[in-house]
């Protein structure tokens, strides 16, 4: 912003004001370049997974076989559509902020008071505040009468700063927070007083549009998951690809039936590509998403649901996030050492000797205030006195003698109804109402003692005092009444009683909990120091605009508080823990705090009290503002990524016994057991299907108790391929054996492929109750409930039978008919294979846990 002004008092004319518009454009951010649905389309078709589910319906609408095309592409269509309605969602962030930066001004031009809309505002307008506005644009004031402003929105704190005219020299290195400054910022609020200000900067040139162009140089985290899974997709498709091609040549060179070897070549290909895991991921995530949303938590970006289960670090802000955002009394001071603590059990009104200092702090405010202090006083002068009139009966407010910045203080003049005598009340800065009370150095050592002992409690102390007079003893100055001192009142924005449990919830999960504020280190300790968080570190935004990245590396292993941060300073704090190798979850509410929140793996908003633009900003939103939903969202993302992992690993081990029962017939010679149509129905049906079931899993015992997963951990570690290929290899070993010796004893090849086909869903099965937990037994797994367990036994059970019974079904599996002696060979298979899976559990149970 500009610290010398042009044009006249009486505002710019109207061909001024239009020549500034043209060059400078609009008073709003410049609108994004949004992704439009097609552009998602084409990200989301570069994705391994999804170009590996469409290209293989494609191969087989090639070759024909249309019923396996439309399986494969319409569960290809259906993650597209979910996907590109998701990240649609979040394009977002710069048309909230647009929003915030336009609203409606009063403006001085050609020397009329004009009101027109905030986005018209140019470059040195002259506008004009008063109580209840927002302020349009930066700009410098010319004049101001008892100045206030609540600038929470660009600095995240709740207390109103105090604004003054200053000479045009004063510098030009000005930030939002600020007492006594002669700037104001677009987006904040008056709360007091009035005041002229000539515009400096508009758009993306204002402190918030700065924020705006911030936000367009941010990436959001990558999902690490999808990252992983894409990964294996890769590996598996490689494999599979080498392997399909050395079994057509091997089976086109011994049998000479080429396009049975083409067909057995697909089928094996299918086999070894693992298409459904972009389903069951995407299951997971949708599903994880409405759980969550039980918990009154909104989530904008299902893949952030795994990534704050692994969370090392909460980073939070203080108010609106730990704190109400809500001034409140909190202590009452007397004179006499006489005190009271508002918020103590069983004192939930005022004691006699507090009357008069609860009624006076009320009538030195506003009769219907902006400040928040001053409604917290009112409501407690309502709530505490229990009187029907808190103000002791009907009062005129006659005259205001406003807070002026060689006084910090002012004062409020009422006549009594019916009378003459007038009642005066004063409040303001301690030090100030001393003065105006004159009162011995031995009181005002006592005072200043008084008010060091609030402050360590991070209160906000306001000293009261009152006079009496009447109409013909008005003076000029509030300095010239006869006051007596009549005690102190602090005030706080109190802690949120649900904080102190969700931070021992998370520091008991190994989630360190890290408060960031823009407040005075004092008032940070205490909250730090209420809400369980240790808080002998304290660092102040001075010392991290000394710090070099890796001293602040160094700082934030170990620091907890820091305090009287900015919002670059918060995106710096954020960043340095990530490079330290932490997983960064950032809560906040501010526009300030949206950067922070953007960089971070996953940013937090809250809903109720938060801004559009941070909601816009992070991954998750708490719809009704309760720290504790953080505790829920992060038991929630371990449950999600604990049964994600069963799920996956339970796919990996199926696809074993699959690829090795299409090898077989190749390797010895044998009637082939599997054709593509048998792969795309165990894949693409019962694969996904029994995956459910682990979605519906609940959370481990552990789950909060355990520290989270490394940074750096996989999504399939060597543990848990060793035992999905375990599982298979059994899966595997039961199934060929039952073939085998089918085909011995004498049984027609369509009836051996069914009793294989058949074995291998018992198996499959049995792979589903081992993999219900890798910690719990199969008689203690029993006893966790689980709906879709059972129903997805019995939609199975029923797909089986429509397959062997149905003679269109039979005919497309060829598969031949079989006996109740032949089940009873199936469900031996299966209760082998659970029966030494389970056995050996214990033994690897351990590397496998998370």
């Amino acid at each position: 912003m500009s610290g010398t002004y042009s044009g006249s008092p009486a505002g710019l004319s109207e061909t001024e004001a239009r020549a500034r518009l043209a060059d400078d454009g609009y008073n709003e951010l410049p609108r994004p370049d949004r992704r439009g649905p097609l552009g998602i389309l084409l990200d989301v078709l570069r994705e391994p997974m999804l170009a590996l589910l469409l290209g293989g319906g494609l191969v087989y609408l090639a070759l024909g076989d249309l019923k396996e095309a439309i399986i494969l592409l319409t569960f290809g269509a259906m993650s597209i559509v979910i996907t590109v309605v998701q990240e649609s969602r979040t394009e977002r962030v710069l048309e909230a902020l647009r929003d915030l930066t336009s609203p409606r001004a009063l403006v001085i031009r050609d020397g009329a008071r004009r009101r027109i809309p905030g986005r018209e505002v140019v470059r040195g307008d002259l506008v004009v505040l008063g109580e209840g506005d927002r302020i349009p644009a930066d700009a410098r004031l010319v004049d101001a009468r008892d100045l206030q402003i609540d600038e929470s929105l660009l600095t995240g704190e709740s207390v109103p700063v105090r604004k003054q005219v200053a000479d045009k020299a004063a510098s030009v290195d000005h930030r939002p927070g600020g007492e006594d400054q002669p700037f104001v910022y677009s987006g904040s609020m008056v709360v007091r007083g009035e005041g002229l200000a000539r515009v400096g900067a508009t758009g993306p040139r204002s402190e918030i549009g700065k924020i705006g162009l911030s936000l367009r140089g941010l990436q959001a985290e990558p999902p690490r998951l999808q990252q992983q899974t894409a990964r294996l997709v890769r590996l598996c498709f490689l494999g599979g690809a080498v392997i399909s091609l050395a079994a057509v040549a091997l089976y086109g060179t011994l049998r000479g039936d080429w396009l049975q070897a083409l067909l057995a070549g697909i089928a094996i290909g299918m086999s070894m590509l693992p298409e459904e895991f972009s389903v069951v991921l995407t299951v997971f995530m949708a599903m994880g998403a409405w759980r969550i949303s039980q918990a009154r938590v909104l989530t904008r970006r299902a893949a952030a649901i795994e990534v704050l289960g692994s969370a090392t670090v909460l980073c939070t802000d203080k108010t609106g996030t730990l704190t109400q955002n809500q001034m409140s009394v909190a202590e009452l001071r007397l004179l006499n050492g006489a005190s009271m603590r508002s918020a103590r059990a069983g004192q939930d009104h005022a004691g006699p000797e507090f009357v008069e200092l609860a009624r006076c702090g009320a009538l030195a405010s506003s009769p219907e205030p902006f400040d928040p202090m001053e409604k917290a006083l009112h409501a407690f002068a309502r709530d505490a006195l229990r009187e029907s009139d808190a103000l002791g009966g009907p009062r005129t407010l006659v005259r205001t003698y406003g807070l002026r910045p060689e006084l910090l203080a002012m004062s409020q003049v009422w006549r009594t109804a019916g009378g003459a005598d007038l009642v005066i009340c004063a409040k303001g800065a301690p030090e100030a109402i001393a003065r105006l009370c004159r009162l011995s150095d031995a009181d005002q050592g006592a005072v200043r003692d008084a008010v060091g002992a609030m402050a360590r409690d991070g209160l906000r102390v306001l000293g009261v005092a009152a006079a009496s007079g009447n109409d013909t003893q008005l003076p000029s100055s509030q300095t010239d009444f006869a006051y007596r001192f009549v005690g102190l009142v602090g005030l706080a924005d109190p802690l949120r009683p649900e904080v102190p449990e969700a931070v021992r919830e998370c520091r008991a999960a190994g989630i360190r909990v890290v408060m960031i504020t823009g407040d005075y280190p004092a008032t940070a300790v205490a909250i730090a120091s209420q809400a369980g968080l240790d808080a002998r570190d304290v660092v102040t935004g001075d010392q991290l605009k000394l710090a070099d990245d890796p001293e602040l590396a160094d700082r934030v292993r170990h620091a907890n508080v820091f305090a009287r941060v900015l919002p670059e300073q918060k995106l710096r704090i954020v960043q340095a823990m990530k490079r330290n190798g932490e997983i960064v979850a950032m809560t906040g509410d501010g526009v300030n705090d949206a950067p922070s929140l953007k960089a971070a793996h996953i940013g937090i908003a809250m809903g109720g009290r938060g801004t559009d633009v941070a909601r816009e900003a992070s991954s998750i939103v708490l719809l009704d503002d309760d720290f504790g939903s953080i505790v829920a969202a992060i038991r929630l993302g371990r449950r999600i990524y604990d049964n994600l992992r069963k799920a996956m690993a339970f796919i990996f081990a199926v696809h074993v016994p699959i690829a090795g029962l299409a090898l077989l017939p190749l390797v010895f010679g044998l009637p082939l057991i599997f054709s593509p149509v048998h792969i795309a129905f165990l894949e693409l049906i019962i694969d996904p299907v029994c995956a459910l079931v682990f979605e519906a899993e609940r959370d481990e015992h552990d789950a909060m108790t355990r520290p989270p997963r490394r940074a750096d951990s996989e999504l399939f570690s060597w543990p848990l391929i060793g035992w999905s290929v375990l599982q298979g290899a059994l899966a595997f070993a039961a199934t060929a054996a039952i073939f085998v010796g089918a085909l011995r004893s004498g049984l027609a090849s369509d009836e051996a492929r069914a009793l294989a086909f058949v074995s291998l869903v018992v198996c499959i099965l049995a792979l589903v109750l081992v993999n219900r937990s890798f910690s719990a037994s199969l008689v203690s797994a029993f006893f966790r409930p689980n709906p879709a367990l059972a129903w997805i036994f019995v939609v199975v059970a029923l797909v089986l039978a429509t397959a062997l019974l149905s003679p269109p079904a039979s005919s497309l599996f060829r598969f031949g008919s079989l006996h109740p002696d032949d089940l009873m060979i199936t469900l031996g298979a299966g209760l082998l294979v659970l029966t030494v899976l389970e056995l050996l559990k214990p033994l690897w149970g351990q590397r496998l846990r998370f």
